[in-house]
């Protein structure tokens, strides 16, 4: 059993940990006549611009130590192909809070992640996903928290990061350090 130095060691040193949030709406799904929300598949753009998406993840220099995805059908394809773009595996959990959720909800399973995680990928849906980066970031780099209060379009990636626990995360604590676009190539045919 650790010592109460120990176990108060480790608590602090995860007090003031860097954590990096990314944020990472589905990519562009289609509406086919019949299909039940949740079971909607990626549209010809959206599974364009997933692996772009996974592209963007790759270049930062930071892979997630977690997925945490909904179970809806785009979002789960969404990751598959973004992840296939990444240099190795990354734990993914479909997670059915993130089906539907919103921002205070999305706050409460970011509260759940374990401390070892350092970075955490977050896929799901829009209105949530946009409010908790609303929620959560006081302050932007340059024009990015501007560019989303005006929208948080498919594919999208907001970059998050703060100092401290996962189950103390605050609303306004966090910086928003990126919002990135991806858009994959056109088929010239």
């Amino acid at each position: 059993m650790p010592s109460s130095t120990e176990t108060s060691e480790r608590a602090g040193s995860a007090e003031g940990r860097p954590r990096r949030l990314f944020v990472l709406r589905h990519a562009k799904s289609a509406w086919p006549e019949g299909v039940a929300d949740r079971d909607r598949p990626l549209g010809p753009r959206g599974l364009r611009d997933a692996p772009a998406a996974g592209s963007f993840l790759a270049e930062s220099g930071v892979l997630p130590d977690l997925v945490l995805c909904s179970p809806a059908r785009r979002a789960r394809r969404t990751w598959e192909l973004a992840a296939a773009e990444l240099d190795g595996p990354v734990p993914a959990r479909h997670d059915p809070r993130l089906y539907g959720a919103e921002a205070p909800e999305l706050l409460d399973v970011l509260h759940g992640v374990p401390d070892e995680v350092a970075a955490l990928l977050l896929v799901g849906h829009n209105p949530g996903l946009e409010e908790l980066v609303l929620l959560l970031a006081a302050r932007g780099v340059g024009d990015a928290l501007d560019r989303i209060r005006t929208k948080f379009p498919t594919s999208a990636i907001a970059v998050l990061t703060w100092s401290g626990t996962w189950t103390d995360l605050r609303p306004g604590e966090a910086l928003l350090t990126d919002l990135a676009i991806p858009r994959g190539a056109r088929d010239p045919s």
